[in-house]
């Protein structure tokens, strides 16, 4: 590892010890972006839609690393002091009824009234339509990710990880929430 990754990376853990709430909260707007920036160039945008992208990031650092950093110390609350395959798996059921329903629906509904701009009537229309779809299609995948979550990473990391894994995953979101209407670009 080269001397300046191992620098950033020992910032970055100062940083999650002393600021953990804002450290997750401005990672996971960052990486939001990030996804955004790929979905955006993926649905072949000739130009970087910069309004677009920066509502994306404030999700991410108003909501989704603020939610990750509290949902993360309440698991741990609930199970203190439990480890184990057990554990892990109650975990992740626990996660998976939970907050991934919730977070697809936010998601699709935020990125359909606030990113868009589109009413109400319409945005309901397109969550009835794919968030079954997407739901599924996180069943498949965010298992496997909060087993790894939970069984491996310390509880600081846990963010990190999920938001740098959700940020590919939102970038599967990102392509699925849009309407038809923002295909040009």
């Amino acid at each position: 590892m080269s001397e300046i990754v191992k620098v950033a990376w020992g910032r970055y853990l100062l940083q999650l010890q002393s600021n953990p709430l804002r450290t997750k909260a401005f990672t996971s707007g960052f990486l939001a972006g990030c996804s955004d920036a790929i979905a955006q160039k993926i649905s072949g945008a000739k130009k970087l839609q910069l309004r677009r992208l920066l509502l994306i990031m404030l999700y991410g650092l108003v909501y989704a690393g603020p939610l990750g950093h509290f949902f993360h110390k309440m698991m741990e609350k609930i199970f203190k002091g439990k480890k184990g395959n057990k554990t892990t798996a109650q975990k992740v059921l626990l996660e998976q009824v939970t907050i991934s329903p919730w977070n697809n629906f936010l998601f699709m509904a935020y990125y359909g009234l606030v990113v868009e701009g589109r009413p109400w009537n319409l945005v309901r229309t397109k969550i009835r339509k794919d968030w079954p779809i997407v739901q599924l299609t996180a069943y498949k995948f965010w298992p496997v990710v909060a087993w790894v979550n939970y069984q491996y990473m310390p509880l600081q990391l846990r963010v990190l990880f999920t938001s740098f894994v959700a940020s590919c995953w939102a970038v599967f979101l990102n392509l699925k929430a849009r309407s038809g209407a923002t295909k040009k670009a």
